[in-house]
Formats: structure tokens, sequence, C-alpha cells
């Protein structure tokens, strides 16, 4: 079956924007942890800086697996579709279906990760006074700079499209028809 639109993400073009948006969104989040709890205190420790670090890579690696969930949750696709890893050369890390998923599953899929690993751990951390919550709270917001612009991309196409995420590349395949069953045409 023809694909009719192939959305896909051009690491190049991006990777400049998003780290704009991922060092304005900390300066925007440390002003408002400033205004909202306490002064911001700067201040380097090993725990701190441990912390940070293990938060970071633990939320990662928990937003590829809520993308798993979704695609699952949303998609209704079976387990054994799933893939998950990281591609070095893009510097990315991903989770992926083999199976076809309709346009408004596909959306869910996609921002679910950002409620669970960005915008939970920010509330969190205003509500707990964590200035480490509230970074990787940005810093997750940020890492999901990519599944926004897919998300916009397929606000604009229809609801009961079929989208094929792409097993190598930051890219989805949009067709009018599942593309696992075969025309009768």
């Amino acid at each position: 079956m023809k694909t009719s639109k192939i959305i896909e993400l051009k690491m190049d073009e991006i990777a400049p924007k998003a780290l704009w948006f991922n060092a304005a969104l900390l300066i925007v989040f440390a002003v408002f942890y400033h205004l909202f709890n306490e002064p911001l205190s700067f201040g380097f420790s090993l725990i701190g800086i441990s912390l940070f670090v293990t938060g970071y890579l633990v939320l990662i690696v928990l937003h590829e697996l809520f993308h798993l969930i979704g695609f699952v949750l949303f998609g209704k696709v079976p387990i054994s579709s799933l893939n998950y890893g990281v591609n070095l050369q893009l510097g990315i890390a991903y989770a992926t279906t083999n199976k076809p998923i309709q346009n408004h599953a596909m959306r869910k899929a996609l921002l679910l990760p950002f409620w669970t690993t960005a915008f939970i751990p920010t509330v969190l951390g205003f509500w707990f006074d964590s200035q480490v919550l509230v970074f990787l709270g940005a810093m997750l917001t940020a890492g999901a700079f990519g599944d926004f612009i897919m998300y916009n991309e397929l606000r604009k196409e229809k609801n009961a499209a079929w989208i094929l995420d792409d097993p190598s590349l930051p890219r989805l395949h949009v067709y009018d028809q599942n593309p696992d069953h075969e025309s009768t045409d």
C-alpha cells in the first residue's frame, strides 16, 4: 500500500532548536522555582549531581517505556510488535512498534511520556521543594521536543489515518487505510 505522507524529523535541523528550547526551559523553570518555592541555590555536591544524572537516565528509559505502553494501551498492538533501543549515530533513544496504529492513538502514545516523565516530576518538584525534580522535568520536557513536532504534524492528518513508525529512523509513514490489510481492489 502506498504511503500518503511521510513525517520525518531531520535531526541535524531540530537538534539546535531542541538545545535552545532546553536552555530556555531550564531558565523558565528556575525562575518559577525561585518565585514560588525558595530562592535558587546552586550548590554542587556529588550526591546532587549523582541524583540528577541517575534521575535523568531513569527518566529517559521510562520515557521510552511509556511510548511502548502507549502503543499497547491506545494502539492495541501486541507486545511482540514492540522494540526499543538507542541509536548512537543519531543520538536518540527510541521505542517503536512494527504494527500500524490509527492517528488518534499514535498522538496519545507520543505524548504519554511527556505527561509521565516531565509534567509529573515537575509538579512533584514544586510540591516537595525539589530543585532536582524541577530541573529533571525541564530536561525531559525538552527531551519530548521531537514528540511534540511529530504530534503537531499528525494533528493535520485524519484521526482515522493509519500511522506506521519507521523501525530505524525518526519517521512516521501515514496511510489512508491500514497497510496490514491488503486491498481487494
